[in-house]
């Protein structure tokens, strides 16, 4: 999928660009680039990624070159870069995580919804991602689902159940 078209074609929104400037007032004045991640959340949330455009629009907005806004971008595992599943599953793959069978969990993970790592499956449920650390290394291996559940110690059948779960809960939903 081009990242350049979709959600954020259009420009930004006068709603969206009075929510940059109430994050860039907290900071004193020329700091606004301090306000970065906050600009960046503030896209994804409104469009469910962040593409190169937007990187660029934001870049401009808070004054800074675009390879910096890029940078921030791609070093957190919060922003996407192109759409993704309803359910984001990050799997630590830091060295803790992959000495406690991490890389079993993965494997486990990418054959149960017939993905590999950063693919998303056909129904758009679920995008399989890597994390590099989650800072959870007593509870690993470790996962995080959509940035906000942690999920530790993951056995076969703890991802069957979080899987199958996730998936009856929009199941669930849609009747």
């Amino acid at each position: 999928m081009n990242t350049e078209q979709g959600p954020g074609s259009a420009p930004l929104s006068a709603a969206t660009l009075e929510r940059f400037a109430r994050e860039v007032a907290k900071y004193p004045a020329g700091q606004q680039q301090s306000a970065v991640m906050a600009c960046l959340a503030i896209v994804q949330h409104e469009e469910g990624f962040v593409s190169v455009k937007r990187e660029r629009e934001v870049a401009e907005y808070l004054g800074m070159a675009p390879i910096a806004v890029h940078e921030v971008t791609t070093f957190y595992n919060m922003y996407n870069q192109r759409p993704v599943g309803r359910f984001k599953l990050n799997v630590c793959t830091n060295l803790p995580c992959q000495l406690r069978d991490g890389q079993h969990a993965l494997h486990h993970l990418e054959k149960k919804l017939g993905i590999q790592m950063g693919e998303t499956t056909a129904d758009g449920l679920f995008t399989l991602q890597q994390s590099e650390c989650l800072g959870a290394c007593a509870d690993s291996p470790v996962m995080l689902v959509n940035d906000r559940t942690m999920c530790s110690f993951m056995s076969d059948d703890k991802l069957d159940q979080l899987v199958d779960g996730l998936r009856a809960s929009v199941e669930g939903s849609a009747s």
